[in-house]
């Protein structure tokens, strides 16, 4: 991606795979607790060559974060044998967050060991039909989950979505877990397809699909912490959705006006100059509550609309935003989850606009930098999710801590 990545960065030999670089700071207590390896998304049978760094386990789940240039359905029905009773989950990404921080062409692979965690993990689809039988599911595969023999012990829980990020139906899955979720923390990531926006893919044990969404079920001995940060400013500058189809997330016009040429004008640009490297410098938010939450634009389509990644409304008002130092406040904020003692891993799912903006703002190897020294791991989005939110711009993840004891 243009502007994306700075700096030379460190790339394996083909099919060899590479375990996650120590931080520069002494690794935390139980730095083990994930096993993290990748691999070029290129090399030939990838599968084998993560198979072998992660090591024999016994897993309770293996997590693939594949570029788009990988053979993602090759690389899905490889993997499946390979793990024993593991569940293997897989996604294709807007990038990858790996050994040194933002990556390229990677498959970026996360193993969670049995001894540790227990897993139950599951497809929803088609998304483009939910219905309350989506709670139902939910309610009994998190019961049938605390029941197991395994899970005794377990406190800790979350549960991971990863989605189909063109789907756009986010918000209506989201909602629907959120009922059969009670104390479960979620979080998740909309698969991407780098900055092509063409096909976006998951799998779950070998079979790859569409229209779908991966809901993993998590419970552990380790402590845990799902989160989820910006580091975006409200201004006072606001405006109105006057016509919008929400169902195809497209504003058509802002303040009565073509919504490409007043998103312009507020900024003092020429429509002409929209691109994402100005919809990841500008963004636009909602307010929840006490909270904003960013919506952000994906592109201005040929109708000079404006489609976004998110759910967007008529009367909705939405609040320019501009963004603080990415750097300084991510430090600051992965720093505050280890105030008590480091995480041991952070699994990590990042929007895309972060990525463009550090490109744009020359941050991306001081950003890559922080997420390496906090053992971030995980891949780029089209959007994420957190409880019951669908959210853009943000990193969301969890924080997973050495077991007491």
């Amino acid at each position: 991606m243009d502007g994306a990545q700075s700096g030379p960065a460190f790339h394996p030999a083909p099919g060899t795979a590479r375990a996650a670089i120590p931080a520069p700071d002494a690794a935390p207590p139980g730095a083990d607790v994930l096993c993290v390896t990748q691999v070029p998304a290129t090399a030939e049978r990838p599968a084998r060559a993560v198979a072998a760094a992660l090591g024999p386990g016994p897993f309770a789940l293996v997590c693939l974060f594949a570029a788009p240039s990988a053979d993602f359905a090759g690389l899905a029905a490889d993997c499946a044998g390979l793990f024993g009773d593991a569940e293997v989950i897989a996604s294709t990404t807007a990038g990858e967050i790996g050994a040194d921080g933002y990556e390229e062409d990677q498959i970026v692979a996360v193993g969670f060991p049995a001894g540790l965690f227990a897993v139950t993990a599951y497809p929803v689809t088609p998304l483009s039909a939910l219905d309350e039988r989506v709670t139902d599911e939910l309610i009994q595969r998190r019961s049938a989950l605390s029941e197991r023999p395994g899970a005794a012990g377990m406190a800790a829980e979350f549960a991971f979505l990863l989605v189909d990020g063109l789907s756009m139906r986010e918000e209506h899955l989201t909602a629907m877990l959120s009922r059969g979720l009670g104390p479960m923390p979620l979080f998740g990531g909309s698969a991407g397809d780098g900055t092509r926006f063409g096909e976006t893919l998951l799998a779950l044990n070998g079979r790859v699909m569409r229209d779908a969404a991966l809901v993993t079920l998590v419970r552990s001995r380790c402590p845990v912490r799902v989160f989820s940060l910006d580091h975006l400013v409200p201004t006072e500058t606001r405006m109105v959705v006057t016509a919008a189809d929400p169902e195809r997330r497209v504003v058509q016009e802002i303040n009565a006006e073509p919504a490409a040429r007043e998103y312009a004008r507020l900024l003092g640009k020429d429509p002409h100059q929209l691109d994402p490297f100005v919809f990841a410098a500008y963004p636009v938010a909602v307010r929840l509550g006490d909270t904003h939450h960013v919506r952000a634009i994906q592109r201005v389509n040929e109708a000079g609309e404006l489609v976004f990644f998110s759910a967007i409304n008529e009367g909705m008002v939405l609040t320019l935003a501009h963004p603080g130092d990415m750097s300084e406040h991510l430090e600051r904020s992965l720093a505050d989850l280890g105030r008590d003692g480091p995480p041991a891993r952070i699994l990590g799912c990042d929007c895309i606009l972060r990525r463009i903006e550090a490109g744009q703002s020359q941050q991306t190897r001081a950003i890559s930098r922080i997420l390496a020294r906090h053992r971030v791991t995980g891949f780029s989005t089209y959007g994420e999710q957190f409880g019951s939110l669908h959210v853009n711009q943000t990193l969301t993840g969890v924080a997973i801590y050495a077991p007491e004891g």
